[in-house]
């Protein structure tokens, strides 16, 4: 499946000990270039961030970063801590015994006791679980948008395709009478400036055509994008292959438009340079 460089996901989630949010963004790169930005208490999961993106991202400037917030409210929990308290009860009865004050002690005295009443201790490797599984859940949304945007691509190209044949097509139509108006045209100069055999203006009118001949430009524009379309179907990484391949069709254009020497010619060799170019901005953007 072709995949764009270009997309965003963000993942959020609320639990009991807290909210964390991912959000990865990738752009087109020549090559994977992997930014990760994670609060201190999970940064021994880096590595293993950077091994899952790799698995499934080939190319682009991909960010991803973790926004971590723990819970303020309370509902991490508490508790007492009753080993503390059955000191303190046992301290108290050995007051009462000494002063002889049997009032019974003050239950809010006791918990305002420093080490009575504790937090609940949060689990960081059980947040860092949580932390991969729903890095891969965002992971997976980025691909989505990948694949989704590099559909588009694809149709875009395909678009680009046709448009390059149709100015080819008249190209090699007229072809033969081009080259005829021409082979007359340097004929008749010829004859005019120099008296030469027979044998001689044929070579020389050989020699012109053959500098002047488009057709072999023509076939390459059709074998590179009989190409493209075959690279458009492959279920892998076809970016730089694309790349290379818009670089030979914008070879062949200008041999194309410096062999031209008529003017339906040269405005069709335009049209195919400017349909390469929007094809160019088009494939840079492909995994």
């Amino acid at each position: 499946m072709i995949r764009s460089m270009t997309a965003f996901a963000r993942f959020d989630v609320q639990e009991t000990w807290g909210q964390l949010c991912w959000e990865l963004r990738s752009v087109n790169h020549r090559y994977l270039d992997v930014s990760i930005r994670l609060p201190e208490d999970f940064r021994s999961h880096e590595i293993t961030i950077r091994e899952r993106v790799i698995e499934h991202l080939k190319r682009g400037k991909v960010d991803c970063t973790l926004y971590f917030q723990a819970n303020k409210n309370g509902s991490a929990g508490w508790h007492i801590n009753q080993a503390l308290v059955q000191q303190l009860w046992e301290a108290v009865q050995q007051i009462q015994a000494v002063t002889g004050n049997l009032a019974p002690p003050n239950p809010i005295e006791i918990l305002r006791w420093q080490g009575v009443l504790e937090a609940d201790t949060v689990d960081m490797e059980k947040i860092g679980e949580a932390v991969l599984q729903h890095f891969d859940t965002a992971l997976a949304q980025l691909v989505t948008h990948r694949e989704r945007e590099g559909v588009q691509l694809a149709a875009l190209i395909e678009q680009r395709c046709d448009g390059i044949a149709a100015e080819v097509e008249p190209i090699r139509a007229d072809l033969p009478i081009i080259l005829q108006a021409q082979r007359e045209r340097l004929q008749t100069r010829l004859a005019e400036l120099v008296e030469l055999n027979s044998e001689r203006l044929e070579q020389e009118m050989l020699i012109f055509a053959q500098k002047m001949d488009v057709a072999e430009e023509l076939d390459r524009l059709d074998t590179h994008l009989t190409e493209i379309r075959q690279t458009l179907t492959q279920d892998q990484a076809i970016g730089r292959r694309l790349d290379f391949l818009v670089q030979e069709l914008h070879r062949e254009a200008n041999t194309l438009g410096a062999k031209s020497n008529h003017i339906n010619t040269t405005r069709h060799a335009v049209e195919i340079k400017v349909l390469i170019e929007q094809m160019r901005e088009q494939t840079q953007n492909i995994e």
